[in-house]
């Protein structure tokens, strides 16, 4: 299929000059059975002040009433575009890869400068993508931009963690940085989103979380302790496979220990990703991304010693 756009240039040369409005960008959204949260979504997005050009929201087999939802919307906004896969049996991150991958073919990329990916419980001001726009007008080497997201009215605290990391919750891409990284590797275990923004710096760009703005998160993730020692657990069994250094791992569970489940907690991540080194589970990124990780996260330990020495 010919795209119209194939010709327009992903940015123009001289960035000082590109206005927020002026950047045109797709949104896709995968969705399954999110009847309770994608209306929130929908009206956030209509509400905004820059508009996409086209959003994608594909419903990944659902059998609630989150088809129903879109297709109300889509109806009155004809740059909404719905799109139904059938229903499987497939729960893991892989299938929601799979989903995004079917939206995006779905639709001439060439056409847009900036490629989103945003979760199907997730709300945010009128202004929100009208303010990443704009930074991605002020630097043309940004590749990958987002906010923190807030979640039963806690976020992440920033000063233990990169900046330079994009939440998965809302990534937008240049278009030109995601077509690079080859978009979205789906990996089963997870991670998908941490191996895209790390990719992008790999090969050269600048990805950021801008603290200015929020969105917020309303799907519960699970409060319980044995949830959340299934979790860190996991997120320690993930940080292997993802080439996560030894010595980064264990400051990791150390600082754990700090917060609450206190002490149990850092042990249970570390567990996980002793368990992972044992039995030298498969990694699925490559020698190279493991290399630039270590790095990174050496030269982090090695700034965070540096402002600790007497």
């Amino acid at each position: 299929m010919l795209c119209l756009g194939a010709l327009r240039p992903a940015f123009e040369s001289d960035v000082t000059m590109i206005r927020p409005h002026r950047l045109a960008y797709l949104l896709v959204t995968p969705a399954r059975n999110e009847e309770r949260f994608i209306e929130g979504t929908i009206e956030s997005v209509v509400a905004q002040i820059v508009a996409p050009q086209k959003w994608v929201i594909v419903s990944d087999g659902s059998t609630d009433r989150t088809d129903d939802i879109i297709r109300k919307h889509a109806a009155q906004h004809s740059w909404i575009k719905f799109i139904r896969r059938p229903e499987h049996m497939e729960r893991h991150f892989a299938a929601k890869v799979r989903c995004f991958n079917f939206g995006y073919d779905a639709v001439c990329a060439n056409n847009y400068d900036i490629i989103g990916n945003l979760d199907a419980d997730i709300t945010f001001e009128r202004d929100y993508f009208e303010f990443l726009l704009g930074k991605f007008a002020e630097d043309s080497r940004l590749g990958v931009a987002g906010t923190p997201f807030v979640e039963g009215g806690v976020s992440y605290d920033y000063r233990f963690a990169s900046m330079e990391h994009v939440s998965g919750a809302c990534q937008l891409f240049r278009r030109k940085c995601f077509e690079e990284i080859g978009g979205y590797m789906p990996v089963a275990g997870g991670g998908i989103d941490w191996i895209a923004v790390t990719t992008a710096r790999m090969k050269g760009w600048k990805t950021r979380t801008f603290l200015e703005k929020v969105c917020h998160h309303h799907r519960p993730m699970g409060t319980a302790a044995a949830g959340t020692f299934r979790a860190l657990y996991s997120l320690g069994r993930q940080d292997y496979f993802l080439g996560g250094h030894p010595l980064w791992e264990f400051c990791r569970a150390a600082f754990q220990m700090t917060r609450k489940p206190y002490a149990v907690g850092g042990l249970v991540l570390l567990a996980g990703y002793l368990k992972a080194l044992v039995g030298r589970i498969e990694r699925p990124v490559s020698a190279e991304l493991v290399r630039f990780h270590r790095g990174e996260q050496m030269q982090r330990l090695r700034q965070a010693f540096s402002k600790i020495r007497p």
